[in-house]
């Protein structure tokens, strides 16, 4: 014959049990009826006459007793886990659909969507969502990349993102470019205002009424950003724009100028300006790598902020628009903050590289 575990509490115990059998809250009505389910075991109530007195049955009684009795408090807080229904589609099916997703193509698109998904592998578009969803897939999203193929990458990698992690004192860092070609572009037709129901509207179409260069160097401590708009992006301009630095920095701190390597970067012209400037270091940016120059993140900002949705009636318009965006940065300048160690990135790129390997040689 069973018996019941013989409930013994501890001052604390009782206190607790006591104040968890007094609440009034209704999330909390199990977990108080279990609570007197104890308190009446400790005094001695077999649980036949504990489920009286509850009115619940012998067997709940019984359980919660021996919860008790092997977890204290904790075993009555909540319930075990339970092992919930049998899956309705098996793991096969599930590899079947995620094998199917990174391996293959329908035969008549480029990517699959839950409802072809479906009709390919015999389950519901919901289930094929729940699948996607938990193994991380986005069918319907792609991201462009390029490896890349310089030789010096690794030195050129560990160089720049050593200057974002430690940089050097006494000295400036800047991270500059040229963002070409900002078109100021006018809409046929004004705006329609955003209202309850409705977007901000934007015509399809629009006038050209020319473009202009932003020249931009970002310090990469500070935040705060040295630009000028230019006609063109010669070497001419780009002197000119080293020039602007010139005058607009201490003389006495070095300048380490992160750059890609465009062909007017390179010219004769700017290399002898920079012999004769021997305060300005020049650190190049692997070649189709220009996500490690972090002035393209400000670029970025400045376009889905304050050029991608605005409209220009003539270049001065969008040079002023671009000239009140960089003050208004500079009144109050958040820096990016450059978290990625080399070696991670070194990391990534490695399987990158392998994953390609393994594709061409298919």
């Amino acid at each position: 014959m069973r018996v019941a575990p013989t409930i013994t509490l501890t001052e604390e115990q009782r206190a607790a049990l006591s104040a968890i059998a007094r609440a009034r809250s209704a999330q909390t009505a199990r977990l108080v009826q279990r609570a007197k389910v104890i308190l009446f075991a400790a005094s001695g109530l077999q649980n036949k006459e504990i489920a009286q007195r509850i009115g619940a049955s012998r067997f709940l009684v019984a359980r919660w007793r021996e919860r008790f009795s092997e977890l204290g408090i904790a075993g009555i807080e909540k319930d075990a886990p339970r092992p919930g229904r049998t899956p309705k589609i098996g793991s096969a099916k599930i590899r079947e659909i995620v094998r199917m997703t990174t391996r293959e193509l329908p035969p008549d698109a480029t990517q699959w969507s839950q409802r072809t998904m479906a009709e390919a592998t015999g389950v519901s578009p919901a289930s094929v969502s729940r699948i996607w969803k938990s193994h991380g897939l986005k069918p319907h999203r792609v991201r462009s990349f390029k490896l890349s193929n310089d030789p010096n990458f690794a030195e050129k990698l560990v160089d720049i993102v050593g200057l974002y992690l430690d940089p050097p004192e006494h000295a400036i860092v800047l991270s500059i470019d040229e963002k070409s070609q900002i078109q100021a572009l006018d809409r046929t037709q004004p705006s329609l205002p955003l209202k309850r129901g409705r977007a901000t509207t934007m015509t399809h179409d629009y006038k050209r009424h020319g473009v202009t260069t932003l020249f931009a160097a970002l310090n990469t401590i500070s935040g705060r950003v040295i630009g000028k708009c230019m006609k063109q992006h010669t070497h001419k301009e780009w002197l000119s724009f080293l020039r602007l630095i010139d005058r607009r920095t201490p003389k006495h701190k070095t300048i380490h100028l992160i750059q890609d390597n465009y062909t007017t970067h390179k010219h004769p012209a700017v290399q002898a300006w920079l012999a004769d400037h021997p305060r300005f270091i020049v650190h190049f940016t692997p070649t189709s790598a220009s996500w490690l120059n972090m002035v393209e993140r400000f670029f970025r900002d400045l376009t889905t902020k304050r050029i991608r949705r605005g409209s220009f009636h003539n270049v001065s318009e969008l040079e002023s628009a671009i000239a009140d965006y960089i003050a208004h940065h500079n009144d109050a300048p958040n820096p990016f903050i450059w978290t990625a160690k080399a070696s991670d990135i070194l990391e990534k790129v490695k399987r990158g590289r392998a994953t390609l390997h393994k594709i061409a040689s298919v």
